[in-house]
């Protein structure tokens, strides 16, 4: 009876222990340096979790919101065309794991620092590759494309990448964004409307 109960015990306590680790393992990311910035290597999934791998697409949020919108279907229901409120993007609508959080306008610019770093089109897997020229880390950002502020039609996946930024851009207030933007030719920090649908790649608190 004893030697029942104790296996039973054992049992439980390693049922636990792969319950904790398979958690732990979709929020934990030891990120890569890039030009003085831990950004972490895959982008954000449902809100307190990262994608599966640097390749997966993740989800689509808007900005300052805290809901997240698959990637994968043209058509989405209930789509929320209003725009967002607030001048920053605050911690309790930020989807990002714990121990991580939106990146600022300059910590976006920060990649594209030609000096610094490194900057190619991988037109295979359809991505942006950002590699820091003193320590060799390199930052891997897929193209999903976007949603649509006016009714969150998913466009231009594989083509274009739309990463947020956690600022508004100040010349429009309350209606735009600072977000970090690539094609196949070139990279830059734009802005787009608060209600489109883009994605998340955090940085290290």
């Amino acid at each position: 009876m004893k030697t029942k109960m104790l296996l039973i015990t054992l049992l439980i306590g390693v049922l636990s222990s792969c319950a904790f680790l398979k958690k732990n393992t979709a929020t934990r990311d030891k990120g890569v340096e890039i030009n003085g910035v831990r950004w972490a290597t895959c982008n954000v999934d449902v809100p307190g979790s990262f994608a599966a791998t640097p390749e997966s697409a993740g989800k689509f949020y808007q900005w300052n919101r805290k809901t997240a919108w698959n990637t994968t279907d043209k058509k989405v229901e209930n789509w929320d065309n209003t725009t967002p409120e607030g001048s920053k993007w605050t911690k309790a609508n930020d989807p990002s794991p714990k121990g991580w959080c939106i990146p600022t306008r300059d910590e976006l610019e920060s990649l594209l620092d030609t000096a610094k770093v490194n900057r190619t089109w991988d037109d295979k897997k359809k991505a942006y590759i950002f590699t820091d020229k003193a320590n060799g880390n390199s930052l891997f950002l897929p193209a999903v494309g976007f949603r649509s502020y006016s009714d969150g039609t998913r466009c231009y996946a594989g083509m274009f990448g739309y990463y947020w930024s956690s600022m508004q851009y100040d010349s429009f207030g309350a209606y735009h964004a600072y977000h970090l933007y690539f094609d196949s030719h070139h990279a830059d920090c734009k802005n787009s409307h608060c209600a489109v649908g883009q994605s998340v790649r955090p940085v290290a608190e």
